[in-house]
Parts: structure tokens; sequence; C-alpha cells
């Protein structure tokens, strides 16, 4: 079984879009562990509303690249996400993302992993601690714990959202 830490996000009706989307990642593996959901501004595109972000530990018998190919696509289109090639942070009913697959480094298909966002931005390393707080970054080598609290600052804009509940 492969280990796929996911990222979640949402800012079109995210208190519906996130749990929605991991009752549909359940039906393609194991839901080993969700995060607490939390409220962070956008990034990039600033005019529209704050993101809810969380984080889901799936065990799935799927790579990397059928995960993105086929699940996470599928779950995409049936919540209505709507991709702006002019505009890659424009508002999104749901966008999920391989952050980190076993111990993998790499790119498979049009995932690449660990990604990057892990290390620069608390809206991706703060959900993932939630999971697991002392996994280590294949490349980084840093506990997510040890990641997440090097973001102090940034984590500072983030909100725990515990009137959000994903099981």
């Amino acid at each position: 079984m492969n280990r796929a830490f996911l990222l979640l996000g949402s800012n079109i009706e995210p208190e519906s879009n996130l749990p929605a989307a991991v009752r549909m990642l359940s039906d393609h593996g194991r839901v080993v562990a969700v995060s607490r959901v939390w409220e962070s501004p956008p990034v990039g595109f600033v005019e529209q509303p704050n993101f809810l972000n969380a984080a889901v530990l799936l065990e799935t018998e799927l790579s990397a690249a059928e995960l993105r190919a086929r699940t996470i696509a599928a779950i995409e289109g049936q919540l209505g996400r709507i991709r702006d090639p002019e505009n890659v942070n424009a508002p999104r009913t749901i966008d999920v993302d391989v952050a980190l697959f076993n111990d993998d480094v790499g790119t498979f298909g049009p995932v690449r992993v660990p990604d990057d966002t892990i290390t620069r931005h608390a809206f991706a390393a703060v959900p993932l601690a939630d999971l697991a707080p002392d996994h280590r970054h294949p490349v980084d080598g840093r506990t997510l714990g040890e990641i997440a609290a090097s973001l102090r600052d940034d984590a500072a804009a983030l909100r725990l959202r515990d009137d959000v509940l994903l099981s």
C-alpha cells in the first residue's frame, strides 16, 4: 500500500466541499487520518475569499500518477473545479494536491513530490504536521512538525476552524 499525504484547499463553499472531497477519497483507498481545518489568506491573487485548508493521509494501491490522473481529477471535476489558465491562484471549489507519496522524490506524470509548498507555506505545512508531526520530509530532512514551526510568522495568519469537520 502507498501512503499519500494530500493537501486540500477550497474557498468556494469550503464547508461542504472539503468534507465531500474526503468522503470521495475514501472510495479510492483508506483514509487513515485527517487534519484539522485551517483558514488562510489567499496567495498570489488576493482579491478573493480566504481559503480553508486541510490534509489527508490516504493509503492506496494507486501510484502517485494514477492517484492524480484518475482519482483527484475525478473528485475535482465532480465538485466543479474550474481551472483558469490565466490565473492559477483563482478561487476554487476544491484543490487536491499530492504533497508527499511514501518517501518518493521525483516527477510522476504531472505530479512532483514532495510538493515544494510544504517548506514554503504554513497553509501546507501546518495541516500536514497535524497528521504526522514526526514524519521526515524526504528531501529537506526535517520533520513536518519542525517545518511547520519554522514557518511561525506565516502560520500567524492561519486561523483554526474547529467548526468545519472532515470526518
